[in-house]
């Protein structure tokens, strides 16, 4: 079963990491439009499930993909992840509102993606800007494995970070999900 191993910091010198992450790969710049999907007693949310449509564009061309996140696996770094390309994102859309599921959240993710191998795994650095999050700049680094494989793939990407002047401190296990609807509950 494929697991994601990912894990995000906050950059406290974006510049320097953009720079350091170039020196490793080309950059793809593209914005993801991602739409959480949940029932109305929020029981994928609850059971920690995730079920996402992500529109992903990058300069002229456009494509849609759907993910489907199980619970966490024995580290709080890695879930099980099933990911399909879709062809329309509003189909998608009317099937779910057709089986009773609702829009959980939905926000827009400005993204510099970086892709190279490192110690044997291939990894994915994004560096991720969202307009709600205005003034705060993120690092994903992930890459897919074995459930086997988990730990070691977690201290590749840590290794990674640390290469990238990013310390422990720096790492954040809040979910961007959380991060917006904080900001957007009335009062906040």
């Amino acid at each position: 079963m494929p697991i994601e191993a990912e894990l995000t910091a906050v950059l406290r010198d974006p510049d320097a990491v953009r720079a350091a992450l170039g020196a490793r790969a080309e950059v793809e710049r593209c914005t993801y439009s991602d739409t959480y999907y949940d029932w109305p007693d929020h029981r994928l949310t609850e059971g920690d499930y995730n079920l996402r449509v992500r529109t992903v564009t990058t300069g002229e061309s456009t494509k849609t993909l759907l993910t489907f996140k199980e619970p966490r696996t024995g580290s709080r770094h890695a879930k099980p992840e099933h990911e399909t390309e879709a062809g329309d994102a509003g189909v998608l859309r009317t099937i779910f509102h057709g089986l009773g599921l609702v829009e959980r959240i939905a926000f827009r993710k400005h993204c510099e993606n970086h892709r190279f191998t490192d110690r044997g795994h291939d990894l994915l650095a994004t560096v991720a800007e969202l307009p709600d999050l205005a003034g705060q700049t993120f690092l994903e680094v992930e890459t897919i494995v074995e459930a086997e494989h988990v730990a070691e793939a977690l201290a590749v990407i840590r290794a990674v970070l640390h290469d990238l002047g990013i310390t422990d401190d720096d790492l954040s296990t809040e979910s961007y999900t959380r991060r917006v609807a904080a900001l957007r509950r009335p009062g906040s």
